[in-house]
């Protein structure tokens, strides 16, 4: 195996390791656990992690507890406090709440409280601008996004059983927005044009996390093309399979610059009054095989799919 296979080999296995992290974070995680999902001696893999993330298993464990908490207070504001923490892992909200401050600065409840202000003086500012026909100001690359959308298009919000999909793709880290645009075209395309997997081949679009909550140099992004199981991933991509089960998923099909407004209001506007919350699998940009895109206006489709259960 060469450098470049094998280092491609450990990339892989980390991404494992995060997304089971992620997909079990109600539950004990140790680092005995965590070795076998990587297949890396468990004597050696604290050491591994730390290189490989820039922080310690236990840091980075606390973080995603956490931001994912922080996500699910402002997703699902009915749903207890005390639940929501232990959904994440912590054995009691006292926990919960000490480490949420440790955190934000302030407790959940006031977390919560301050993003529904912030959600309706968003909504009322909308409003307003509006009435003076003025054009919505979204900055796709902050997602500082409206919070609501019209009627029409959240009724086309449906529930849908995904089956699982293997995917080959390449992990940006970093922020959002601008430089997700260029890593489509700069890593992505060539590599997609090499391997011949051109528009009769379905993509992705993951992010793993909320930059709102995540430091923009912590942000995950997967680019991603739906793949045959057997198919040979190359050129630095890696492999997974991205899990089925119920999603609820918005059509849209706008500029880059209304996307975030529409993730905004599935999220914030839909899921709180659909009887639904999501769980450990990821949200992602779903584009069918032949989606649509005018490059004369930069207007492009996609599925919006974000995984849900019952509340």
């Amino acid at each position: 195996m060469d450098s470049h296979d094998s280092r491609s080999e450990y990339e892989s296995r980390m991404h494992r390791v995060l997304a089971y992290i992620d997909e079990h974070l109600d539950e004990q995680l140790d680092l005995a656990t965590l070795a076998d999902v990587a297949h890396f001696s468990s004597f050696h893999f604290h050491r591994l992690f730390s290189a490989w993330m820039g922080e310690t298993f236990g840091d980075y464990l606390r973080r995603r507890r956490i931001e994912v908490a922080a996500m699910r207070l402002a997703a699902q504001p009915r749903t207890r406090i005390l639940y929501i923490a232990l959904s994440v892992g912590f054995g009691s909200a006292e926990a919960f709440t000490r480490a949420f401050k440790n955190r934000f600065g302030c407790s959940p409840s006031a977390w919560r409280e301050l993003q529904s202000l912030q959600r309706h003086a968003k909504s009322n500012s909308d409003q307003a601008n509006s009435k003076h026909g003025q054009a919505l100001q979204v900055t796709f690359t902050e997602h500082e996004v409206s919070r609501k959308l019209n009627k029409e298009n959240i009724m086309k919000v449906v529930l849908i059983d995904r089956l699982p999909a293997t995917v080959a793709y390449f992990r940006h880290l970093g922020p959002y927005g601008e430089p997700i645009v260029r890593f489509w075209q700069e890593t992505y395309v060539p590599w997609a044009v090499m391997n011949k997997l051109g528009a009769d081949h379905a993509r992705y679009g993951i992010s793993h996390d909320d930059p709102s909550i995540t430091a923009p140099e912590q942000c995950r992004y997967d680019a991603c093309a739906e793949v045959l199981p057997d198919f040979m991933a190359t050129g630095g991509a890696l492999k997974k399979t991205i899990p089925g089960g119920k999603y609820a998923v918005l059509h849209f099909n706008g500029t880059v610059e209304r996307v975030g407004e529409a993730w905004a209001a599935l999220l914030r506007n839909w899921l709180p009054s659909s009887g639904l919350q999501l769980d450990g699998r990821p949200c992602f940009e779903y584009y069918p095989k032949g989606a649509a895109f005018d490059c004369k206006t930069g207007k492009f489709e996609c599925e919006i799919c974000i995984p849900v259960v019952p509340l």
